[in-house]
C-alpha cells in the first residue's frame, strides 16, 4: 500500500482517499464540542455518548488558552479545564478526538481564546514571529503536549492554530515555530490546520501542515429568513483537486448551525435550527460527501454556554448554535437526520475509498431530467457505487422525478425499473447505491431506497432500508435462505437470482421484506428509521480499542423506540441496554439469536412474543417501555424570599478607593491609543482587569465654570457604561448591535453636570461603571482591544487621580481558582463574594426581584435567594432560568451557585432564558441564585425570574458531582 505519513508514526497514515489509523481505513465523521462551554466534566460523557449514538466516530475539540493559562507562568488543567477526563471519556465511549489547541481558536470566544494577559503584556504583534509573543505561548503549548501525549495513539492528535492567513511572512514563520514545538516533543500524530475558505493556506511553503483542511459555512450566520437558502457551493471537488489532490479531503469545520447576534431583531437559535435543519443537513451534508470529502467535522454538534466572560462581543451567553444537541443537552429535531447519515457511513466501508467519477453536468452520469443533479463516487476495489442526487437548483422546493442510468455488475441499465422514478421532494438529497455489499456475503444490486443499516447481527446479514412515505422506491438484491416472513403486501419480481422489491407510497412504520436464517431485510418510512439506534457491542476490556468500531468491535444490534440508547453489552445470553426515556414507547430489538434476556437500565423486560413474530423469527424482541411515574412528578420550585443589598457604594459619599489600583500608565502595548486626555491610559486590561464589569473613579476639583465632561468609552458590541458624578446619575452610554447591524463598539458622549451636583469646596468624583469584553477581528491585533476609557476631558480644568477596580486580584491573584479567571467582575457584590453559596444575607432587606431598585434609581443591586432540589439519581432534568421577555433599561448578571451563567441585556435582547446544567445545579441540596441588577436609567424596572423544567428523562449518565466552592472571607473584605 502506498500510504503517506509524517515520518513520526505509522499509526496515523493517509492516502488520497482517507486516513489510515492503525492499518484501518477510517472515514472521520465528527462533531464539534467545546468542553469549556459545559463546565461539568461528569457531563462530557453524556455528550460523547450522544455523539456516538448518532453514528459519529470522532469529536473535534478546542481548548481555551485564556482559561488554562490565566496569568503569566500559570498553567491550570484542573476541573473543567482538564483534558484527561475528556480523553478517558472518549476511550470509554469509543470516539476519536481531533484536538485544536490554538492558541488562537476564534470560536466566537473572547480574544479568540488568547489569554487576556497577553493582550496587555505582549508588545509585539500577536500570531506572528514576534519574540515576546513567541515566549508568551510556550507554557500553554507545552502544557497541552504534556496532557495529550499519553493519549494520542487512541485519541488522535492536536490540530495547531486555526483560521489564520499564511501571508505576510511573519504569519507563516510563527506557524513554523508553533509546529516546531510539537515536532520537538513527544507528539507524533499529524498536524493539520483550518483554512477559512478557499485560501490555499498551509498547503506549501513555510508553516505547511501535514493535511490541509478547509472550512465552509454555506448559509452564513444570519438566521432571520430561515426558509431562504444560499445555494450549494459547487467547486469543492475542483478546488480540492487543485490544492491537495494527493491528500484526503478534510473539512475541519462544516456548518452544523449558526451563532446568533445581539439585538431585538436577532432571530434566535430556534430559527437557526430551521435554517440549518433537517433539509439543510440532508442536502448540504450529502453534497459535501459528493465532493469526496472523507474527514468531516460539523461545527457545532453541541454548542453549550458561553458563561461568564467567554463570549466575544458579537454573541450573547447562549452558544446553542442551533445545533443537533441543544444547549441544555436535549436531542433536537436535527439529530435523527444526522443519525441516519452516521449509521449509513458506519455501515458502508466501501464508501471510505471512492474515486470521484463525474456528474450529470459533465456527461459521466446520465439522468432523464436535468432538474436532478447526480454525482457518482465509485470504490475502485469493489466497484460499489454511490450516486448522490440533489436538485440542480439546490434551493428549489419543487418536486423532481427522474430516472438514472447506472453501471452495475449485472450490466448498464436505467433505474428504477418498475416504479415511475426517483423523487426528490423539494430540498432533498438521496444516495442510490449499486453493487453495495452488506453482511458477510450479501449484495444489493441497486437501491433507490436509502440505507440506514447494513451489517451482520448474529449469523445473519441484515439490511435496513427507508424512504419517504409519499414517494415510491425500489431495491434489487439477491435474497438467500428460506423466508419465514416475507412482505406479502409488497410487489416483487425475481429474475436471474435477483429480486426487485417495490415500495409504494403509504408505508408507515417498520415492515419486514425478507426474514430467513441467513438474511433479514427491513424497510420503514424515514421518521421511523430515525427512531432506531445501532449501539455497538464492545469487546471485553482486555482488547485494545475495545469500544472503537473497526478496531475493538465490528458487532452491533438494532434498537428502535427509546429517546436515546446510550450503549449495549452482551454477557452470556443477556443483552443489557442503557438509555433514556421520556415517554412510553415500543422497544424493538434485533440482536443475535442467542440473546434470551433483555434488560433496560438494569431491569429485565418481558417480550411480546406475538409482536416479535410479526417481523422476525430470529433474534427479535418487542416490549413496551414505560418511564416511572416520577417522570411526571417534577415541578420547579418558585424563586421567592429574595434578599436585597445595594451593590454600588462607590457613588456614596465617604466611599474610599484607597485600595483600588492607581491608573497612572502613560504607555500601553495595546495598539489603539487614547483619543484625548492628559496622556494617562485608562484601559482595564493594562491594570489586570480585562473582562466583565470594571469601575473607574476620576477625582477632580470643580469651579462654577465646570459644566460637563467628555468620555470616549470602548466596550465592544452591546456594551454599556453608566456615569455618575458624586451620587448623581449623569447618563448611560450604550453600545449597540442589531442582528450584527448598526454596530456601535465605542461611544463618545458629553455628560452635563446637573445643578447642585458638584462640590466647590472639596473633591468631586466621577464613577464609570462599564462592561465590555475582548474581541476578535481581521484587523491586526484587535484582540488587544482598548476596553476602557479612550478619552476623558472636563470642559475646564483637569482630573487628579484615576482609580480602577475589576475582579479582586486581577488576572494574577484572582480568588476563585475553580470557576476561573473569566467568572467574576468588579461589582462590589462580586468583590465581596455575595454571589457565592454560603454568604450570609440574613441581615439584608427582603425585596422581591420584580420590585427592582429602590426609588427607581439608576444603580446596581444584588438580589439573592436559595431553593432546594431533590431529584433522585437516574434522572436527567434539564432546567433553565427564565427572565421576563420584555425590553427594559436594565442588565443583569445571573449567578447560580457562584457561577455566572448568564448576562441578560433587557434593552437589547434577545436572550432571556438561560439553561443551567446539573453539577452547577445541585440536584439534591440547596442552591443559591443571585442576580446583579444594573438599572441603567432612573426608571422603574421590574425583572422577573423563574426556574423552568425543559424535560424529564429517566436515565442519564449518573454520578454527576458538584464543585461549587462556597463563600470564604479570605480576600473578600
Amino acid at each position: 500500500m502506498d500510504f503517506t505519513g509524517n515520518g513520526r508514526t505509522t499509526d496515523v497514515l493517509w492516502d488520497k482517499y482517507s486516513l489510515i489509523i492503525r492499518g484501518q481505513r477510517v472515514f472521520i465523521h465528527s462533531g464539534e464540542f467545546h468542553t469549556f462551554r459545559l463546565p461539568v466534566p461528569g457531563l462530557w460523557l453524556d455528550i460523547l455518548q450522544k455523539v456516538k449514538a448518532g453514528g459519529f466516530n470522532a469529536i473535534s475539540v478546542y481548548s481555551h488558552m485564556a482559561l488554562i493559562n490565566p496569568s503569566p507562568g500559570v498553567v491550570d488543567f484542573n476541573d473543567y479545564r482538564a483534558l484527561e477526563p475528556l480523553y478517558e471519556a472518549a476511550k470509554q465511549t469509543g470516539v476519536w478526538i481531533v484536538l485544536r489547541p490554538g492558541p488562537y481558536i476564534n470560536a466566537e470566544t473572547t480574544a479568540g481564546g488568547i489569554a487576556h494577559w497577553i493582550t496587555s503584556e505582549v508588545a509585539g504583534e500577536m500570531r506572528t514571529n514576534a519574540t515576546d509573543w513567541h515566549a508568551a505561548w510556550q507554557d500553554y503549548v507545552q502544557g497541552i503536549i504534556t496532557e495529550t501525549a499519553p493519549y494520542q495513539v487512541t485519541q488522535g492528535g492536536p490540530v495547531i492554530d486555526n483560521e489564520y492567513s499564511q501571508e505576510p511572512a511573519t504569519h507563516a514563520e510563527y506557524f513554523r515555530k508553533l509546529e516546531a514545538v510539537y515536532l520537538n516533543s513527544s507528539i507524533v500524530v499529524p498536524l493539520t490546520a483550518n483554512d477559512p475558505g478557499e485560501g490555499w493556506a498551509w498547503v506549501n511553503g513555510t508553516g505547511a501542515v501535514n493535511i490541509y483542511g478547509m472550512d465552509s459555512y454555506p448559509q452564513g450566520f444570519d438566521c432571520s429568513n430561515p426558509d431562504v437558502w444560499s445555494p450549494v457551493i459547487t467547486d469543492y471537488y475542483s478546488y480540492h483537486m487543485a490544492v491537495d489532490p494527493g491528500q484526503p479531503w478534510y473539512f475541519p469545520e462544516f456548518q452544523g448551525g449558526s451563532f446568533d447576534a445581539w439585538g431585538p431583531t436577532a432571530p434566535g437559535y430556534d430559527q437557526c435550527r430551521i435554517l440549518t435543519g433537517v433539509d439543510f443537513e440532508n442536502v448540504f451534508n450529502l453534497h459535501l460527501w459528493a465532493s469526496n470529502a472523507k474527514l468531516i467535522n460539523y461545527y457545532m454538534l453541541y454548542g453549550g454556554t458561553s458563561w461568564g466572560a467567554l463570549p466575544f462581543p458579537g454573541v450573547y451567553t447562549s452558544y446553542d448554535y442551533g445545533s443537533a444537541i441543544a444547549e441544555n443537552r436535549e436531542l433536537t429535531v436535527k439529530y435523527p437526520e444526522l443519525k441516519r447519515q452516521g449509521l449509513f457511513l458506519r455501515s458502508s466501508p466501501d464508501f471510505y475509498k471512492t474515486d470521484w467519477v463525474g456528474n450529470s453536468t459533465g456527461g459521466m452520469v446520465s439522468v432523464s431530467n436535468s432538474a436532478a443533479f447526480v454525482t457518482l463516487l465509485r470504490n475502485p476495489d469493489s466497484a460499489a457505487s454511490f450516486y448522490i442526487a440533489r436538485q440542480s437548483n439546490s434551493t428549489t422546493t419543487d418536486v423532481t422525478t427522474f430516472k438514472l442510468n447506472v453501471t452495475t455488475s449485472a450490466g448498464n441499465f436505467e433505474v428504477p425499473r418498475f416504479t415511475s422514478g426517483i423523487t426528490l421532494g423539494g430540498r432533498q438529497s438521496k444516495i442510490i447505491v449499486t453493487d453495495y455489499p452488506f453482511g458477510s456475503s450479501s449484495k444489493v444490486l441497486y437501491s433507490t431506497a436509502q440505507v440506514l443499516f447494513a451489517g451482520q447481527i448474529g449469523g445473519r446479514d441484515v439490511l435496513f432500508l427507508y424512504g419517504d412515505p409519499t414517494y415510491e422506491s425500489e431495491v434489487a438484491l439477491t435474497l438467500s435462505g428460506t423466508p419465514r416472513i416475507q412482505g406479502a403486501e409488497l410487489s416483487s419480481v425475481s429474475s436471474n437470482g435477483v429480486t426487485t422489491v417495490t415500495f409504494l407510497p403509504g408505508i408507515q412504520g417498520l415492515i419486514t421484506i425478507w426474514d430467513s436464517s441467513e438474511q433479514l431485510v427491513l424497510y420503514s418510512d424515514t421518521n421511523t428509521a430515525g427512531t432506531f439506534w445501532s449501539p455497538e457491542i464492545p469487546a471485553n476490556d482486555s482488547v485494545e480499542f475495545a469500544n472503537y468500531w473497526q478496531f475493538g468491535t465490528n458487532s452491533s444490534i438494532l434498537v428502535g423506540g427509546p429517546y436515546l440508547v446510550r450503549n449495549a453489552t452482551i454477557s452470556g445470553s443477556t443483552l443489557a441496554l442503557r438509555g433514556d426515556l421520556n415517554d412510553s414507547v415500543q422497544l424493538t430489538v434485533i440482536a443475535p439469536d442467542d440473546v434470551k434476556t433483555v434488560t433496560w437500565n438494569g431491569i429485565p423486560i418481558s417480550s411480546d412474543v406475538t409482536a416479535v413474530l410479526n417481523f422476525t423469527a430470529q433474534g427479535g424482541f418487542v416490549a413496551q417501555l414505560k418511564p416511572s411515574s416520577m417522570v411526571l412528578g417534577f415541578a420547579p420550585p418558585a424563586l421567592t424570599n429574595w434578599r436585597y443589598a445595594d451593590s454600588l457604594p462607590e457613588i456614596r459619599s465617604g466611599f474610599s478607593d484607597a485600595n483600588w489600583t492607581l491608573a497612572n500608565h502613560t504607555t500601553t502595548n495595546i495598539p489603539f491609543k487614547p483619543y484625548y486626555g492628559d496622556g494617562r491610559v485608562l484601559y482595564g486590561c493594562d491594570y489586570e482587569y480585562c473582562e466583565n464589569i470594571v469601575l473607574w473613579r476620576g477625582h477632580f476639583n470643580a469651579t462654577e465654570n465646570t459644566q460637563s465632561v467628555n468620555f470616549s468609552i470602548n466596550g465592544g458590541e452591546a456594551f454599556a457604561a453608566t456615569v455618575w458624578v458624586n451620587d448623581v446619575f449623569l447618563n448611560t452610554s450604550y453600545g449597540n448591535s442589531t442582528n450584527n447591524k448598526n454596530v456601535l463598539e465605542e461611544t463618545d458622549d458629553k455628560f452635563y453636570f446637573p445643578p447642585e451636583s458638584l462640590f466647590y469646596e472639596r473633591e468631586n468624583i466621577i464613577t464609570i461603571l462599564q462592561v465590555g469584553s475582548d474581541v476578535l477581528s481581521p484587523v491586526v491585533d484587535e484582540e488587544k482591544s482598548p476596553r476602557g476609557v479612550r478619552g476623558f476631558m472636563l470642559n475646564t480644568g483637569d482630573f487628579g487621580e484615576w482609580k480602577v477596580q475589576g475582579k479582586v486580584g486581577g488576572y494574577t491573584n484572582y480568588l476563585d481558582k475553580v470557576r476561573g479567571v473569566l467568572n467574576e467582575g468588579g461589582l462590589y457584590g462580586e468583590r465581596m463574594g455575595w454571589h457565592l453559596p454560603g454568604f450570609d444575607t440574613s441581615s439584608w432587606a427582603l425585596r422581591d426581584l420584580s420590585e427592582g431598585l429602590p426609588n427607581a434609581a439608576a444603580g446596581v443591586g444584588f438580589f439573592v435567594t436559595t431553593f432546594n432540589l431533590s431529584i433522585p439519581d437516574g434522572f436527567d432534568v434539564p432546567m433553565s432560568f427564565m427572565f421576563d421577555d420584555t425590553s427594559q433599561p436594565y442588565r443583569s448578571q445571573l449567578y447560580v451557585n457562584g457561577w455566572m451563567m448568564g448576562k441578560r441585556v433587557s434593552n437589547l435582547g434577545p436572550q432571556y432564558k438561560f439553561p443551567v446544567q446539573q453539577g452547577i445545579l445541585d440536584y439534591n441540596g440547596t442552591n443559591t441564585v443571585a442576580v446583579a441588577l444594573w438599572a441603567m436609567e432612573p426608571k422603574a424596572v421590574s425583572p422577573t425570574l423563574q426556574l423552568t423544567i425543559e424535560g424529564v428523562y429517566e436515565g442519564g449518565v449518573g454520578g454527576i458531582e458538584t464543585n461549587n466552592p462556597p463563600w470564604s472571607p479570605e480576600g473578600r473584605s
